[in-house]
């Protein structure tokens, strides 16, 4: 994963926990919810990026032996 997505996918994280947060504080339900959802986006990009970095991985073991 590079470092520029590692950025893009916490402040998106951080931006869904600031939304989740105001939205309880204010009652604003929906905020929350979008909050969560782009929370939930941000750990499936991380997610992705880590198996696809775990296939490169395993791929160049497999080419250096």
């Amino acid at each position: 994963m590079g470092t520029r997505d590692k950025a893009s996918n916490k402040a998106q994280d951080m931006k869904g926990r600031g939304k989740e947060a105001i939205g309880g504080v204010v009652g604003n339900q929906k905020l929350e919810r979008e909050g969560k959802r782009d929370q939930v986006k941000s750990a499936m990009k991380k997610a992705g990026e880590n198996a696809k970095e775990a296939l490169t991985n395993v791929k160049n073991a497999i080419a250096h032996k």
